[in-house]
């Protein structure tokens, strides 16, 4: 627990901070962690509401900010408003975090909060991330990657801690799901959004729903690919292809590789 003492000492040094909260275990961990060493009106959650984010996920981060009485602010977002995310440039990532942590800083420091952190982890620093460059221009603190925390060790933490969803499987910006340079809309994030819940109500949690024009292709893991074949055995209202062409797509395949994160990068 040497990392987790070491990052309990770092926030109390800084005495009052503001976490841009997205309501993954990351973020959760470091706003749990910042609350349990300083007292809650020290601490703000500042948290985006956009598209890019699966409205799901949003109303959960919600929840567990109202359920452990944590001070926070939603702050809206519309990332398809800038021209290198809605044309899904390879540096979109880059130019939409750039832009969203400017917002959340603005916000934090209107709250009169001086820092604002987020929860990018070790790991981070060694995957394509293009986001990373723009936290660190828009002068973003990252704790959990300055002691070099991983993943598996935030979920550890976490576990102890008591959150409740230590072992969430990891979510990312809706946008990954389309092939870079091709146009991103609102109707076309929530397709992906409705497929990719549809497939979880299977009892499948890890899961991407890949774009390439009027097909959906399903990833998921191995393990899982027998819940989606036993699925689409019955040609009844509950058959997931079918439901998912009704969104609009004129043929669903299941990728045989498997689950891969960043498959389009």
């Amino acid at each position: 627990m040497e990392k987790q003492t070491q990052l309990e000492k770092y926030l109390k040094t800084l005495k009052k901070v503001a976490i841009a909260y997205s309501g993954g275990i990351d973020s959760s961990y470091l706003l749990f962690t910042a609350n349990k060493v300083l007292s809650k009106n020290q601490v703000l959650a500042v948290i985006a509401n956009g598209i890019m984010v699966p409205r799901k996920d949003y109303e959960e981060a919600i929840t567990f900010l109202k359920e452990n009485h944590f001070q926070y602010i939603e702050v809206p977002y519309k990332p398809l408003k800038i021209t290198e995310f809605r044309e899904n440039h390879k540096d979109r990532c880059y130019h939409c975090k750039k832009e969203l942590m400017t917002i959340l800083k603005k916000a934090a420091n209107e709250n009169g909060y001086e820092y604002l952190l987020d929860g990018k982890n070790a790991d981070d620093l060694i995957v394509y991330r293009p986001g990373n460059k723009a936290t660190e221009e828009v002068g973003i603190i990252s704790p959990l990657a300055k002691f070099e925390i991983s993943k598996e060790e935030i979920r550890q933490y976490s576990k102890t801690l008591g959150i409740p969803f230590w072992n969430k499987p990891s979510n990312s910006c809706l946008a990954t799901r389309f092939p870079y340079n091709t146009n991103l809309t609102e109707e076309g994030l929530k397709k992906v959004e409705q497929s990719e819940e549809m497939i979880k109500e299977l009892g499948i949690q890890k899961v991407r729903v890949r774009v390439h024009d009027n097909i959906a292709r399903i990833e998921v893991n191995p393990e899982d690919f027998e819940i989606i074949l036993n699925n689409i055995k019955h040609k009844n209202d509950d058959n997931i292809v079918e439901k998912i062409k009704d969104l609009g797509f004129s043929y669903v395949t299941l990728d045989l590789s498997g689950l891969k994160s960043g498959s389009f990068d």
